[in-house]
């Protein structure tokens, strides 16, 4: 369980096919705090710590991705220098800073357009149309690893949607958001809650 607050942005160093894919991360944590069999949020895909080292600011842990992992998330993101949103596992008394996120992404999203509205960014987001139903305006919604709020959304004529975002500039700085540009692919995973209204409100029907 996570909660969509980065804490750090880590980097793929090594990745190799060994029947699944077996990644190695860098990221600046201390190795010493990471345990194997751990949980660790990456860009909003929970993975499984399988090995660990490096030293304290310059660590990296290893993990592996099935086959089922690399069609559910962004094409092409598991390559040697792509930059990672990374989040532990929440902690019991941890402080719940965005929302409920169990790191299961639930569709991939393309960046529509990027505009400046004061300091910050709007960025649309067009959703695929199985996630469209669990859309909506001040809602929860994790966009790579990070716990966002949906400012907008616009019902599509094919039954997708677009979805409007403010990146403030702290979001853009400490996330891989900042370098996002429109055609960017992103993890979506849509809130918890509104999955299980879905499923009452189609039990009631």
């Amino acid at each position: 369980m996570f909660t969509g607050i980065v804490t750090a942005i880590g980097q793929i160093r090594e990745a190799t096919r060994r029947g699944d894919l077996h990644a190695v991360i860098a990221c600046p944590w201390d190795p010493a705090t990471i345990a194997i069999g751990a949980s660790i949020a990456c860009s909003g895909t929970c993975l499984t710590v399988v090995e660990r080292g490096g030293t304290p600011g310059d660590a990296w842990f290893a993990v592996d991705l099935s086959g089922e992992t690399l069609a559910c998330t962004v094409p092409d993101r598991w390559q040697v220098g792509t930059a990672l949103n990374l989040e532990p596992a929440l902690r019991l008394g941890d402080e719940l800073g965005g929302h409920i996120v169990t790191g299961h992404v639930d569709g991939v999203g393309e960046v529509v357009n990027i505009v400046p509205e004061g300091d910050s960014r709007r960025i649309s987001i067009a959703a695929p149309q199985e996630l469209a139903p669990y859309l909506a305006a001040k809602g929860s919604i994790t966009v790579d690893g990070v716990s966002l709020t949906v400012n907008e959304v616009s019902d599509q004529a094919d039954g997708t949607c677009h979805f409007a975002l403010n990146i403030i500039p702290h979001t853009a700085e400490v996330t891989t958001l900042g370098a996002l540009r429109p055609g960017s692919k992103v993890n979506l995973e849509i809130d918890v809650l509104a999955r299980y209204l879905k499923r009452m409100q189609s039990l009631r029907g």
